[in-house]
Protein backbone atom coordinates (compact mmCIF):
# COMPACT_ATOMS: atom_id res chain seq x y z
CA UNK A 1 0.00 0.00 0.00
CA UNK A 2 1.49 3.32 -1.10
CA UNK A 3 0.92 6.54 0.79
CA UNK A 4 1.08 9.96 -0.77
CA UNK A 5 3.62 11.56 1.57
CA UNK A 6 2.77 15.10 0.58
CA UNK A 7 -0.91 14.53 1.20
CA UNK A 8 -0.22 12.93 4.60
CA UNK A 9 2.04 15.79 5.61
CA UNK A 10 -0.70 18.22 4.71
CA UNK A 11 -3.05 16.21 6.92
CA UNK A 12 -0.66 16.79 9.77
CA UNK A 13 -0.84 20.62 9.37
CA UNK A 14 -0.19 20.53 13.08
CA UNK A 15 -2.27 22.58 15.43
CA UNK A 16 -0.92 23.78 18.73
CA UNK A 17 -3.32 21.58 20.64
CA UNK A 18 -2.68 18.38 18.68
CA UNK A 19 -1.63 15.32 20.67
CA UNK A 20 2.19 15.15 20.42
CA UNK A 21 2.03 11.36 20.53
CA UNK A 22 -0.17 11.30 17.45
CA UNK A 23 2.14 13.76 15.71
CA UNK A 24 5.22 11.71 16.44
CA UNK A 25 3.56 8.44 15.51
CA UNK A 26 2.22 9.74 12.19
CA UNK A 27 5.66 11.05 11.28
CA UNK A 28 7.17 7.72 12.36
CA UNK A 29 4.75 5.81 10.16
CA UNK A 30 5.48 8.04 7.19
CA UNK A 31 9.19 7.62 7.75
CA UNK A 32 8.74 3.84 7.96
CA UNK A 33 6.89 3.83 4.64
CA UNK A 34 9.52 5.99 2.98
CA UNK A 35 12.37 3.83 4.24
CA UNK A 36 10.56 0.65 3.27
CA UNK A 37 9.92 1.84 -0.29
CA UNK A 38 12.59 0.48 -2.69
CA UNK A 39 12.49 3.83 -4.50
CA UNK A 40 13.20 5.68 -1.28
CA UNK A 41 16.60 4.38 -0.35
CA UNK A 42 16.52 0.60 -0.13
CA UNK A 43 19.73 0.10 -2.07
CA UNK A 44 20.49 -3.42 -1.04
CA UNK A 45 18.05 -4.84 -3.55
CA UNK A 46 16.89 -7.40 -0.97
CA UNK A 47 13.31 -7.79 0.12
CA UNK A 48 12.66 -7.36 3.81
CA UNK A 49 11.23 -10.44 5.48
CA UNK A 50 7.53 -10.73 6.27
CA UNK A 51 8.05 -10.35 10.01
CA UNK A 52 9.69 -6.97 9.55
CA UNK A 53 6.78 -5.89 7.38
CA UNK A 54 4.24 -6.95 9.98
CA UNK A 55 6.03 -5.12 12.76
CA UNK A 56 6.01 -1.78 10.95
CA UNK A 57 3.11 0.33 12.26
CA UNK A 58 2.38 1.59 8.75
CA UNK A 59 1.28 -1.89 7.74
CA UNK A 60 -1.58 -2.12 10.23
CA UNK A 61 -2.45 1.42 11.31
CA UNK A 62 -2.85 4.36 8.96
CA UNK A 63 -2.32 8.02 9.87
CA UNK A 64 -6.07 8.68 10.19
CA UNK A 65 -6.41 5.95 12.80
CA UNK A 66 -3.46 7.38 14.69
CA UNK A 67 -4.99 10.85 14.66
CA UNK A 68 -8.17 9.36 16.14
CA UNK A 69 -6.31 8.14 19.21
CA UNK A 70 -7.21 10.16 22.32
CA UNK A 71 -4.79 12.57 23.94
CA UNK A 72 -2.69 10.83 26.59
CA UNK A 73 -4.19 13.06 29.27
CA UNK A 74 -7.63 11.77 28.27
CA UNK A 75 -6.70 8.12 28.83
CA UNK A 76 -7.54 7.18 32.40
CA UNK A 77 -8.67 4.15 34.37
CA UNK A 78 -12.12 5.70 34.50
CA UNK A 79 -12.23 6.00 30.71
CA UNK A 80 -11.05 2.41 30.32
CA UNK A 81 -13.76 1.27 32.73
CA UNK A 82 -16.38 3.04 30.64
CA UNK A 83 -15.27 1.06 27.57
CA UNK A 84 -16.18 -2.52 26.85
CA UNK A 85 -13.51 -5.13 27.41
CA UNK A 86 -12.69 -5.33 23.70
CA UNK A 87 -12.72 -1.54 23.17
CA UNK A 88 -10.30 -0.96 26.04
CA UNK A 89 -8.02 -3.76 24.90
CA UNK A 90 -7.96 -2.41 21.33
CA UNK A 91 -7.04 1.09 22.49
CA UNK A 92 -4.24 -0.16 24.72
CA UNK A 93 -2.98 -2.45 21.98
CA UNK A 94 -2.66 0.46 19.53
CA UNK A 95 -0.87 2.62 22.05
CA UNK A 96 1.48 -0.21 22.95
CA UNK A 97 2.41 -1.08 19.38
CA UNK A 98 3.05 2.56 18.58
CA UNK A 99 5.16 2.90 21.72
CA UNK A 100 7.48 0.17 20.47
CA UNK A 101 8.23 2.06 17.25
CA UNK A 102 11.19 4.42 17.57
CA UNK A 103 10.83 4.52 21.39
CA UNK A 104 7.91 6.94 21.44
CA UNK A 105 7.67 6.67 25.24
CA UNK A 106 10.82 7.30 27.25
CA UNK A 107 10.94 5.85 30.78
CA UNK A 108 11.56 9.18 32.44
CA UNK A 109 8.86 9.39 35.13
CA UNK A 110 10.28 8.60 38.56
CA UNK A 111 8.31 9.85 41.56
CA UNK A 112 10.53 10.87 44.45
CA UNK A 113 10.77 8.36 47.33
CA UNK A 114 9.09 10.95 49.56
CA UNK A 115 6.10 10.90 47.18
CA UNK A 116 5.67 7.13 47.41
CA UNK A 117 3.61 6.36 50.49
CA UNK A 118 2.79 3.11 52.18
CA UNK A 119 1.88 1.49 55.45
CA UNK A 120 2.67 -1.43 57.72
CA UNK A 121 -0.42 -3.29 58.94
CA UNK A 122 -0.12 -3.35 62.73
CA UNK A 123 -1.27 -6.08 65.10
CA UNK A 124 -4.40 -4.09 65.95
CA UNK A 125 -5.20 -3.49 62.30
CA UNK A 126 -3.89 0.09 62.30
CA UNK A 127 -2.01 1.67 59.43
CA UNK A 128 1.53 2.57 60.39
CA UNK A 129 2.25 5.01 57.58
CA UNK A 130 5.59 5.78 55.96
CA UNK A 131 7.14 6.97 52.75
CA UNK A 132 10.05 5.17 51.12
CA UNK A 133 12.49 7.47 52.88
CA UNK A 134 11.25 6.40 56.31
CA UNK A 135 10.29 2.74 55.69
CA UNK A 136 13.27 1.17 57.46
CA UNK A 137 13.02 3.58 60.37
CA UNK A 138 9.34 2.66 60.88
CA UNK A 139 10.04 -1.06 60.62
CA UNK A 140 12.73 -0.79 63.31
CA UNK A 141 10.07 0.38 65.77
CA UNK A 142 7.89 -2.70 65.28
CA UNK A 143 8.45 -5.41 67.85
CA UNK A 144 9.12 -8.92 66.54
CA UNK A 145 9.04 -7.73 62.94
CA UNK A 146 10.40 -10.47 60.70
CA UNK A 147 10.07 -13.28 63.23
CA UNK A 148 8.03 -15.33 60.75
CA UNK A 149 7.39 -14.23 57.14
CA UNK A 150 7.33 -10.78 55.60
CA UNK A 151 5.04 -9.97 52.67
CA UNK A 152 5.58 -6.71 50.77
CA UNK A 153 2.83 -5.76 48.34
CA UNK A 154 3.66 -3.07 45.77
CA UNK A 155 0.38 -1.68 44.45
CA UNK A 156 0.70 -0.60 40.82
CA UNK A 157 -2.46 1.42 40.07
CA UNK A 158 -4.03 4.37 41.93
CA UNK A 159 -6.55 3.55 44.63
CA UNK A 160 -8.72 6.44 43.52
CA UNK A 161 -10.17 3.76 41.24
CA UNK A 162 -12.81 1.69 43.02
CA UNK A 163 -11.76 -1.61 41.44
CA UNK A 164 -8.14 -1.07 42.51
CA UNK A 165 -9.23 -0.01 45.99
CA UNK A 166 -11.44 -3.06 46.43
CA UNK A 167 -8.78 -5.51 45.25
CA UNK A 168 -6.16 -3.98 47.56
CA UNK A 169 -8.58 -4.09 50.48
CA UNK A 170 -9.36 -7.76 49.83
CA UNK A 171 -5.67 -8.63 49.78
CA UNK A 172 -4.95 -6.75 53.01
CA UNK A 173 -7.91 -8.38 54.77
CA UNK A 174 -6.81 -11.82 53.58
CA UNK A 175 -3.33 -11.36 55.04
CA UNK A 176 -4.82 -10.08 58.28
CA UNK A 177 -6.66 -13.36 58.60
CA UNK A 178 -3.58 -15.33 57.62
CA UNK A 179 -1.33 -13.50 60.06
CA UNK A 180 -3.76 -13.41 63.01
CA UNK A 181 -4.00 -9.63 62.89
CA UNK A 182 -7.04 -7.72 64.09
CA UNK A 183 -9.72 -6.75 61.51
CA UNK A 184 -8.81 -3.70 59.51
CA UNK A 185 -10.48 -0.74 61.22
CA UNK A 186 -10.64 1.81 58.41
CA UNK A 187 -12.74 4.85 57.71
CA UNK A 188 -11.70 4.89 54.07
CA UNK A 189 -14.76 2.99 52.89
CA UNK A 190 -18.48 3.65 52.97
CA UNK A 191 -20.81 2.14 55.59
CA UNK A 192 -22.32 -0.01 52.84
CA UNK A 193 -18.92 -1.45 52.02
CA UNK A 194 -18.20 -2.02 55.70
CA UNK A 195 -21.49 -3.91 56.05
CA UNK A 196 -20.36 -6.28 53.32
CA UNK A 197 -17.41 -7.57 55.34
CA UNK A 198 -19.06 -10.98 55.48
CA UNK A 199 -18.57 -11.59 51.77
CA UNK A 200 -18.79 -14.99 50.16
CA UNK A 201 -15.02 -15.36 50.66
CA UNK A 202 -15.28 -14.96 54.45
CA UNK A 203 -18.38 -17.16 54.53
CA UNK A 204 -16.56 -19.90 52.68
CA UNK A 205 -13.66 -19.72 55.13
CA UNK A 206 -16.07 -20.02 58.05
CA UNK A 207 -17.76 -23.04 56.49
CA UNK A 208 -14.41 -24.75 56.04
CA UNK A 209 -13.48 -24.13 59.66
CA UNK A 210 -16.85 -25.47 60.82
CA UNK A 211 -16.25 -28.60 58.77
CA UNK A 212 -12.95 -29.11 60.55
CA UNK A 213 -10.75 -28.51 57.53
CA UNK A 214 -7.12 -27.65 58.09
CA UNK A 215 -6.33 -24.03 58.97
CA UNK A 216 -2.91 -22.81 57.88
CA UNK A 217 -3.16 -19.49 59.75
CA UNK A 218 0.23 -18.27 60.98
CA UNK A 219 1.90 -15.04 61.96
CA UNK A 220 3.71 -12.60 59.76
CA UNK A 221 4.12 -8.98 58.74
CA UNK A 222 2.52 -7.11 55.85
CA UNK A 223 3.84 -3.97 54.17
CA UNK A 224 1.90 -2.15 51.45
CA UNK A 225 3.81 0.24 49.15
CA UNK A 226 1.32 2.50 47.34
CA UNK A 227 3.33 3.15 44.20
CA UNK A 228 0.15 3.35 42.11
CA UNK A 229 -1.04 6.39 44.02
CA UNK A 230 1.92 8.33 42.59
CA UNK A 231 0.65 7.69 39.03
CA UNK A 232 -1.81 10.38 37.98
CA UNK A 233 -2.45 9.67 34.29
CA UNK A 234 -1.64 7.36 31.41
CA UNK A 235 1.40 9.37 30.39
CA UNK A 236 3.01 8.74 33.78
CA UNK A 237 1.87 5.11 33.64
CA UNK A 238 3.45 4.62 30.20
CA UNK A 239 6.70 6.45 31.03
CA UNK A 240 7.23 4.93 34.49
CA UNK A 241 10.93 4.42 35.12
CA UNK A 242 10.75 0.79 36.18
CA UNK A 243 14.51 0.40 36.50
CA UNK A 244 15.03 3.37 38.81
CA UNK A 245 12.03 2.60 41.01
CA UNK A 246 13.07 -1.03 41.29
CA UNK A 247 16.55 0.00 42.34
CA UNK A 248 15.12 2.33 45.01
CA UNK A 249 12.88 -0.37 46.48
CA UNK A 250 15.62 -2.98 46.14
CA UNK A 251 17.96 -0.78 48.19
CA UNK A 252 15.30 -0.49 50.90
CA UNK A 253 15.10 -4.28 51.02
CA UNK A 254 18.87 -4.42 51.46
CA UNK A 255 18.52 -2.03 54.40
CA UNK A 256 15.83 -4.26 55.91
CA UNK A 257 18.18 -7.24 55.87
CA UNK A 258 21.27 -5.31 57.00
CA UNK A 259 19.74 -2.93 59.56
CA UNK A 260 16.66 -4.79 60.80
CA UNK A 261 17.98 -8.34 60.40
CA UNK A 262 15.11 -9.48 58.18
CA UNK A 263 16.43 -12.58 56.36
CA UNK A 264 15.84 -12.65 52.61
CA UNK A 265 14.55 -16.24 52.95
CA UNK A 266 11.30 -14.99 54.48
CA UNK A 267 10.61 -12.05 52.12
CA UNK A 268 7.79 -12.46 49.62
CA UNK A 269 7.54 -9.52 47.20
CA UNK A 270 4.23 -9.07 45.34
CA UNK A 271 3.64 -6.53 42.58
CA UNK A 272 0.47 -5.72 40.66
CA UNK A 273 0.36 -4.28 37.14
CA UNK A 274 3.46 -2.17 36.38
CA UNK A 275 4.64 -2.78 39.95
CA UNK A 276 5.19 -6.43 39.02
CA UNK A 277 8.09 -5.28 36.85
CA UNK A 278 9.30 -2.92 39.57
CA UNK A 279 9.34 -5.92 41.93
CA UNK A 280 11.45 -7.87 39.44
CA UNK A 281 14.03 -5.10 39.20
CA UNK A 282 13.98 -4.73 43.01
CA UNK A 283 14.81 -8.43 43.29
CA UNK A 284 17.73 -8.08 40.89
CA UNK A 285 19.00 -5.00 42.72
CA UNK A 286 18.84 -6.90 46.01
CA UNK A 287 20.92 -9.69 44.50
CA UNK A 288 23.45 -7.25 43.03
CA UNK A 289 23.94 -5.65 46.44
CA UNK A 290 23.93 -8.76 48.64
CA UNK A 291 24.76 -11.75 46.46
CA UNK A 292 21.57 -13.43 47.68
CA UNK A 293 18.09 -13.81 46.22
CA UNK A 294 14.71 -13.03 47.72
CA UNK A 295 12.59 -16.09 48.44
CA UNK A 296 9.69 -15.31 46.10
CA UNK A 297 8.28 -12.69 43.76
CA UNK A 298 4.64 -12.89 42.63
CA UNK A 299 3.40 -10.85 39.66
CA UNK A 300 -0.32 -10.04 39.57
CA UNK A 301 -1.30 -9.34 35.94
CA UNK A 302 2.05 -7.83 34.95
CA UNK A 303 1.57 -5.13 32.32
CA UNK A 304 3.06 -4.42 28.95
CA UNK A 305 6.07 -2.12 29.23
CA UNK A 306 5.48 0.99 27.11
CA UNK A 307 8.63 2.93 27.95
CA UNK A 308 11.63 0.63 27.53
CA UNK A 309 15.24 1.77 27.91
CA UNK A 310 17.14 1.44 24.66
CA UNK A 311 19.38 -1.59 24.22
CA UNK A 312 18.57 -2.92 27.67
CA UNK A 313 16.26 -5.62 28.98
CA UNK A 314 13.95 -4.48 31.75
CA UNK A 315 11.08 -5.71 33.87
CA UNK A 316 10.26 -8.99 35.55
CA UNK A 317 12.07 -12.19 34.58
CA UNK A 318 12.80 -15.67 35.86
CA UNK A 319 15.72 -15.57 38.23
CA UNK A 320 14.77 -12.28 39.92
CA UNK A 321 14.06 -14.37 43.05
CA UNK A 322 14.49 -18.01 44.02
CA UNK A 323 10.96 -18.51 42.73
CA UNK A 324 8.90 -16.23 40.46
CA UNK A 325 5.24 -16.83 39.65
CA UNK A 326 2.80 -14.75 37.60
CA UNK A 327 -0.99 -14.64 37.20
CA UNK A 328 -2.22 -13.24 33.86
CA UNK A 329 -5.88 -12.15 33.89
CA UNK A 330 -5.80 -9.52 31.12
CA UNK A 331 -3.08 -10.84 28.84
CA UNK A 332 -4.35 -8.96 25.78
CA UNK A 333 -5.73 -6.00 27.72
CA UNK A 334 -3.78 -4.13 30.41
CA UNK A 335 -1.50 -7.11 30.92
CA UNK A 336 0.91 -9.09 28.79
CA UNK A 337 0.81 -12.60 27.37
CA UNK A 338 4.59 -12.86 27.56
CA UNK A 339 5.92 -15.64 29.77
CA UNK A 340 7.89 -13.93 32.52
CA UNK A 341 8.15 -16.30 35.47
CA UNK A 342 9.13 -19.80 36.49
CA UNK A 343 5.43 -20.58 36.23
CA UNK A 344 2.81 -18.41 34.50
CA UNK A 345 -0.88 -19.01 35.23
CA UNK A 346 -3.54 -18.12 32.66
CA UNK A 347 -7.06 -18.37 34.14
CA UNK A 348 -9.35 -19.51 31.29
CA UNK A 349 -6.38 -19.22 28.94
CA UNK A 350 -4.65 -16.10 27.54
CA UNK A 351 -7.33 -13.53 26.67
CA UNK A 352 -8.37 -9.90 27.11
CA UNK A 353 -10.17 -10.73 30.34
CA UNK A 354 -11.65 -13.37 32.61
CA UNK A 355 -15.25 -14.46 33.34
CA UNK A 356 -17.29 -11.72 35.02
CA UNK A 357 -14.90 -8.85 34.18
CA UNK A 358 -16.61 -6.16 32.08
CA UNK A 359 -13.56 -4.00 31.31
CA UNK A 360 -9.78 -4.21 31.21
CA UNK A 361 -9.31 -2.58 34.62
CA UNK A 362 -11.60 -5.07 36.34
CA UNK A 363 -9.92 -7.92 34.46
CA UNK A 364 -6.47 -6.75 35.56
CA UNK A 365 -7.58 -6.51 39.20
CA UNK A 366 -8.93 -10.06 39.18
CA UNK A 367 -5.37 -11.36 39.55
CA UNK A 368 -5.16 -9.57 42.91
CA UNK A 369 -8.62 -10.86 43.89
CA UNK A 370 -7.67 -14.44 43.00
CA UNK A 371 -4.45 -14.26 44.98
CA UNK A 372 -6.26 -12.71 47.94
CA UNK A 373 -8.78 -15.54 47.93
CA UNK A 374 -5.96 -18.10 48.04
CA UNK A 375 -4.34 -16.30 50.99
CA UNK A 376 -7.39 -16.75 53.22
CA UNK A 377 -6.88 -19.69 55.59
CA UNK A 378 -8.56 -22.79 54.19
CA UNK A 379 -8.65 -21.48 50.62
CA UNK A 380 -5.06 -22.24 49.62
CA UNK A 381 -6.13 -24.93 47.14
CA UNK A 382 -9.02 -23.06 45.58
CA UNK A 383 -7.28 -22.76 42.19
CA UNK A 384 -6.15 -26.15 40.83
CA UNK A 385 -4.32 -25.79 37.51
CA UNK A 386 -2.81 -28.02 34.85
CA UNK A 387 0.11 -27.43 32.50
CA UNK A 388 -1.17 -26.79 28.98
CA UNK A 389 -0.09 -24.83 25.93
CA UNK A 390 -3.60 -23.59 25.05
CA UNK A 391 -7.05 -23.28 26.57
CA UNK A 392 -8.42 -25.60 23.91
CA UNK A 393 -5.87 -28.23 24.88
CA UNK A 394 -6.89 -27.85 28.51
CA UNK A 395 -10.61 -28.14 27.70
CA UNK A 396 -9.97 -31.31 25.66
CA UNK A 397 -8.32 -32.97 28.69
CA UNK A 398 -4.91 -32.94 27.01
CA UNK A 399 -2.99 -31.17 29.73
CA UNK A 400 0.29 -32.69 30.84
CA UNK A 401 2.81 -32.80 33.63
CA UNK A 402 2.36 -32.02 37.27
CA UNK A 403 -0.86 -30.56 38.60
CA UNK A 404 -0.41 -27.46 40.74
CA UNK A 405 -2.26 -24.68 42.53
CA UNK A 406 -2.35 -21.01 41.60
CA UNK A 407 -1.94 -18.57 44.45
CA UNK A 408 -0.23 -18.67 47.82
CA UNK A 409 0.16 -22.48 47.66
CA UNK A 410 2.02 -22.60 44.35
CA UNK A 411 4.70 -25.25 44.61
CA UNK A 412 8.21 -23.99 44.01
CA UNK A 413 9.11 -26.73 41.55
CA UNK A 414 6.38 -25.86 39.03
CA UNK A 415 7.49 -24.47 35.70
CA UNK A 416 5.92 -23.54 32.40
CA UNK A 417 2.43 -22.36 31.46
CA UNK A 418 -0.55 -23.47 33.55
CA UNK A 419 -4.22 -23.06 32.73
CA UNK A 420 -7.28 -23.32 34.95
CA UNK A 421 -10.94 -22.39 35.02
CA UNK A 422 -12.36 -19.77 37.37
CA UNK A 423 -15.83 -18.64 38.42
CA UNK A 424 -17.29 -15.32 37.32
CA UNK A 425 -18.13 -14.32 40.90
CA UNK A 426 -16.59 -14.78 44.31
CA UNK A 427 -15.53 -17.35 45.36
CA UNK A 428 -13.58 -17.38 42.11
CA UNK A 429 -11.70 -20.63 42.66
CA UNK A 430 -13.10 -24.01 41.79
CA UNK A 431 -12.02 -25.74 44.95
CA UNK A 432 -13.08 -29.20 43.80
CA UNK A 433 -10.21 -31.34 42.44
CA UNK A 434 -9.00 -30.37 38.99
CA UNK A 435 -10.53 -32.24 36.08
CA UNK A 436 -8.47 -35.34 35.36
CA UNK A 437 -6.19 -34.81 32.40
CA UNK A 438 -4.47 -37.39 30.25
CA UNK A 439 -0.91 -38.06 31.25
CA UNK A 440 0.88 -38.19 34.56
CA UNK A 441 -0.29 -35.96 37.43
CA UNK A 442 0.99 -35.79 40.91
CA UNK A 443 -0.96 -33.87 43.52
CA UNK A 444 1.67 -32.08 45.57
CA UNK A 445 1.63 -31.77 49.31
CA UNK A 446 0.56 -28.39 50.74
CA UNK A 447 3.30 -25.86 50.45
CA UNK A 448 4.94 -24.91 53.72
CA UNK A 449 7.03 -21.84 54.21
CA UNK A 450 10.09 -23.52 55.66
CA UNK A 451 13.33 -21.90 54.64
CA UNK A 452 15.18 -25.06 55.57
CA UNK A 453 13.11 -27.11 53.16
CA UNK A 454 13.52 -24.49 50.49
CA UNK A 455 17.27 -24.49 50.91
CA UNK A 456 17.23 -28.26 50.35
CA UNK A 457 16.02 -27.86 46.81
CA UNK A 458 12.35 -26.88 46.60
CA UNK A 459 13.32 -23.50 45.17
CA UNK A 460 14.63 -23.17 41.64
CA UNK A 461 16.86 -20.68 39.97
Amino acid sequence: MQYNLVRCLKQLNLEATMNPLRTLCVLACLLAVAMGNPQSGNRSGRRSNSLDNVEQPSNWLNPREIEDLPNLKQVSLKKLQEMSLEEGATLLDKLYHLSQFNHVFQPDYTPEPSQIKGYIVGERGQKIEFNLNTLVEKVKRQQKFGDDEVTIFIQGLPETNTQVQKATRKLVQAYQQRYNLQPYASTDYSSEEQSQRSSSEEQQTQRRRQNGEQDDTKTGDLIVIQLGNAIEDFEQYATLNIERLGEIIGNRLVELTNNVNVPQEIIHLIGSGPAAHVAGVAGRQFTRQTGHKLRRITALDPTKIYGKPEERLTGLARGDADFVDAIHTSAYGMGTSQRLANVDFFPNGPSTGVPGADNVVEAAMRATRYFAESVRPGNERNFPAVAASSYQEYKQNKGYGKRGYMGIATDFDLQGDYILQVNSKSPFGRSTPAQKQTGYHQVHQPWRQSSSNQNQGSRRQ
